[in-house]
């Protein structure tokens, strides 16, 4: 690899990384919101709070509306990814425990790497595939560790499932969207479908919101601003650059940070099992993010630059 093209990669991989430490870090606030709002209620206030924040930069930036040949893209990640993921997650949670629902929902990266293989032609690279599997076994001993004792309803399995394929569909289809509009202009306009698909729940959100502690409330805006409006925005930037499996494999390292997270902000000490699932997730998002040498090699099967692809907006 030439040190240019090492270098066009870090904004990426920082991008990556701010979306992995706020998505770790929506878990914990969504402790004290979830007890106060609903499934539904909490997601539209969250994307409310997003789509405000992101409309603002949007004309900021006088991006304008995206082209037409990203509303496609744009529309099905809003609908699966921000309006039904958001929704039967916040409430597949509240039917098991947290440890059942990290095993079932991280399913998702898999059916990322498999849809952007069979849909977008991306491959199954060796290396991407090694450190999934050794992601999901530090995931599901994460999972296991956290279970407790009758905490899961089949229901609550499969709004789970739901979850994962909610969140694998929209990101596979927001990669082609990302090659016709801005990182910026596809999570706004996504973000602003999956509210109007959340508007059902408007009335559970005015009545839940009149009683709700400000912490709660706080913590929802908290949601929308920067594990949605921020990290999906880095996540999209991110996208643009590498694979739908790659990008969905870096997402392992989220399970890692709640266990240190919680531990540091909620005093929840981790046992021996939880640590050393949560050391297996890092090692999988390192060996598959990693490059063989081979590939690593000047024209050697790389990943289009965004250089490559004319699909950036001025934004970038």
């Amino acid at each position: 690899m030439t040190n240019s093209s090492r270098h066009a990669r870090w904004p990426a991989l920082v991008a990556a990384a701010v979306t992995v430490v706020l998505w770790a870090s929506a878990f914990v606030s969504i402790r004290s919101a979830g007890d106060v709002y609903s499934p539904g209620a909490l997601a539209l206030g969250r994307l409310l709070a997003g789509a405000l924040a992101l409309g603002c930069v949007l004309l900021v930036r006088r991006e304008g509306l995206p082209p037409r040949a990203a509303w496609p893209g744009i529309a099905v990640s809003g609908l699966l990814w921000f309006g039904v993921y958001m929704v039967v997650l916040n409430w597949g949670e509240q039917q098991v425990d947290a440890g059942t629902a990290a095993m079932v929902v991280n399913i998702g990266p898999v059916l990322i790497a498999l849809l952007g293989a069979r849909l977008l032609g991306e491959g199954l690279p060796p290396r991407l595939v090694a450190g999934m599997a050794v992601s999901f076994a530090g995931a599901v001993v994460v999972g296991l560790s956290m279970s407790g004792e009758g905490g899961s309803s089949a229901l609550g399995v499969l709004l789970c499932l739901l979850a994962a394929v909610g969140y694998a569909g929209g990101v596979v289809a927001q990669k082609p969207a990302l090659a016709h509009a801005s990182a910026l202009q596809v999570t706004t306009f996504g973000c602003l479908v999956g509210a109007v698909v959340c508007l059902p729940f408007a009335g559970q959100l005015v009545t839940e919101a009149i009683d709700a502690p400000l912490s709660a409330t706080l913590n929802m805006v908290y949601l929308g601003v920067f594990p949605t409006a921020l990290a999906f925005t880095t996540w999209a930037y991110a996208l643009a650059r590498t694979t739908a499996g790659r990008m969905g494999a870096t997402t392992y390292a989220v399970p890692a940070l709640v266990v240190l997270m919680s531990w540091l902000a909620l005093d929840e000490v981790p046992g021996r099992l939880t640590l050393a699932g949560g050391a297996l997730c890092l090692a999988g998002v390192a060996v598959s993010r990693s490059r063989s040498r081979t590939a690593s090699a000047p024209g050697a099967g790389q990943a289009p630059t965004p250089a490559d692809a004319e699909r950036r907006s001025p934004s970038h």
